[in-house]
């Protein structure tokens, strides 16, 4: 299919790297102009994507960065059709486990993962509500929000939230009569930079690999396809829903490491 979001404003957070990229490069093929938001300096150097892409280095996870992107867009663009809440750290590096964990932690992964999801809907809606044309906002979840990841309770407990709130937001704006569909997408196995940690053992990731219904990883792609059907408008009746692209993983594993 062609041009599946022609003319279509979108904005993905943590777009500059993984699936937020690879949702934002499939965005501009199919015709969307794409605004990036990103605690990242900026990535993009393919001078194809310029003209189609607005980058603003900005944390999410503040509400005063989300007045910079409310004036940026009123300025520029006036509203925007699609919202992509994507960005988030899994916090692998720090002790996540119920014991153990801080107080700091657990408020620093909720900001991250969590209040920028609570922030980003509030701000779609309030742009998108009085929209002509049926607008999106998809929200990236995870496996981890449907079987809990004891060594990752933070990220976990967000992820749970997003699947949850995304539901809140979508009867929401069904009940206010707004043009606004909110639905997730919860990957699992994706081959990105947060794999790293586990392919430093070779023999464990191998075997993790093995483990996998389908004997491999999934790829961004494989999730932006998902993102892509979702803020399309061939998704006009699916809100409150949740793609998963896990490969099978949910099907049959249990606690595998992400």
């Amino acid at each position: 299919m062609g041009n599946r979001l022609d003319k279509k404003i979108a904005l993905v957070t943590g777009g500059a790297r993984g699936i937020g990229k690879a949702i934002t490069k499939l965005f501009i093929k199919h015709g969307a102009q794409v605004i990036v938001v990103d605690v990242l300096d900026r990535l993009y150097n393919d001078r194809n994507h310029n003209n189609n892409c607005d980058y603003l280095k900005l944390d999410v996870s503040k509400q005063s960065s989300w007045k910079e992107i409310h004036n940026h867009i009123k300025a520029k663009y006036y509203t925007i059709d699609i919202l992509v809440n994507n960005a988030a750290i899994s916090g692998i590096d720090m002790i996540q486990d119920p014991e153990n964990m801080n107080i700091e932690t657990w408020n620093y992964i909720h900001s991250v993962n969590l209040t920028s999801v609570f922030l980003g809907c509030k701000f779609g809606i309030n742009t998108m509500k009085n929209n002509q044309q049926q607008s999106s906002i998809v929200n990236i979840a995870s496996r981890s929000g449907v079987i809990a990841t004891p060594n990752l309770a933070a990220y976990s407990s967000t992820k749970a939230a997003i699947r949850n709130y995304s539901k809140a937001v979508a009867i929401y704006c069904a009940q206010k009569g707004y043009p606004i569909r909110c639905n997730t997408v919860s990957p699992a196995a994706i081959d990105t930079d947060m794999w790293n940690h586990y392919k430093e053992d070779s023999n464990i990731f191998n075997a993790f690999l093995t483990s996998l219904p389908l004997k491999r990883m999934g790829t961004v792609q494989e999730v932006a396809n998902a993102v892509l059907y979702l803020a399309s408008d061939e998704s006009l009746y699916t809100t409150g829903s949740e793609i998963i692209v896990d490969g099978g993983v949910l099907s049959v594993c249990g606690n595998s490491p992400k």
